[in-house]
């Protein structure tokens, strides 16, 4: 049988198995299973609300459903194991099998799933989720949604941490469907975090390490394809240099002492500098202040004089 097929079929067999159990351990409160093959047989883990109803008087129950598993399962010597839920409104199972049987008393959908939800964040949930979908009270069918807390809908940790359960209940005008997730607590989310206070950075660091050290340091070559690495420098610097570059080093150093250092000038002479460009500066200024003095003279002389020659041809035409 290919790989694919015998996937298919283990799964579809788990899946017949779990609803077997459903069937036959309801009133138990069966709150899931783990199926395990080891060299020995099947090994499987029950867990119930109440494991004496499991094993039955005088172990009569759990003989039954071992040979069940067995002849119609066709599973190589079951082993059967039956674990005790320490809280049973932490268990999704458990929780959507009681909220299906008090629907079915005659409950309130809307009483019932806000009684269900707050037991199950009193026991110390992070988060949960009721989901109720069906002809809840009318001949129209709707979903209705009870929330508390936080809850993950996709990804790794709502497959791998939240945990889910389904129940049914069978009601005059037809199925409810019930759908339970719960976080629990103490699960560890990825986008938790922790604030440290008082903390020094030394102890985060490996001994012989210092902060300045790591960021001082050059990457070393490396060796034996090993990656570089922060810490002294490479080998090749500390190595003597050959007679050519001592030659080269000298020569630029001899160039260097050739130049002349700038003059620079006494603060006297630069004062006198300053003292001439501002004397022509000035002189400039008079001559234009002077320049332009004049011109407003002829101006107005000039206007003056119009002024008297049309008063006299004024009296002439008179």
């Amino acid at each position: 049988m290919a790989d694919e097929l015998q996937f298919v079929e283990n799964g579809l067999q788990r899946t017949q198995i779990d609803e077997f159990f459903q069937d036959e351990l309801g009133r138990a409160g069966y709150g899931g299973m783990e199926i395990a093959k080891t060299p020995m047989g099947t090994q499987i883990v029950l867990k119930a609300e109440k494991p004496g109803m499991v094993i039955g008087k005088g172990g009569k129950n759990i003989r039954k459903i071992t040979s069940t598993l067995e002849n119609e399962f066709g599973l190589d010597d079951p082993q059967v194991d039956v674990q005790e839920v320490d809280e049973p409104d932490l268990n999704a199972r458990i929780v959507a099998d009681k909220l299906a049987n008090a629907l079915e008393r005659g409950w309130y959908f809307r009483k019932a799933g806000h009684t269900t939800i707050d037991r199950i964040m009193d026991s110390g949930a992070l988060g949960a989720e009721i989901v109720l979908s069906g002809k809840v009270t009318g001949a129209r069918s709707r979903v209705e949604k009870f929330n508390r807390g936080y809850i993950k809908h996709n990804g790794e940790p709502a497959e791998e941490i939240v945990d889910h359960g389904i129940g049914t209940a069978v009601m005059k005008l037809g199925t409810i469907g019930v759908q339970v997730k719960i976080i629990p607590p103490n699960a560890e989310l990825p986008d938790d975090f922790e604030i440290y206070e008082d903390v020094e950075v030394e102890d985060y660091i490996a001994e012989g390490d210092s902060v300045d050290d790591l960021l001082s340091g050059e990457p070393e070559e490396a060796e034996d394809g090993d990656e570089p690495t922060l810490g002294a420098p490479p080998e090749d610097d500390e190595a003597e240099p050959d007679a050519d570059e001592e030659v080269l080093d000298e020569e630029v150093v001899e160039e260097d002492a050739e130049f002349d250092e700038p003059e620079v000038p006494d603060e006297a002479d630069v004062e006198e500098e300053l003292d001439d460009l501002d004397a022509a500066v000035e002189e400039e200024l008079d001559e234009e202040t002077e320049a332009e003095a004049d011109e407003l003279m002829d101006e107005m002389e000039s206007s003056g004089d119009d002024g008297d020659e049309d008063d006299d041809t004024e009296g002439d035409d008179e």
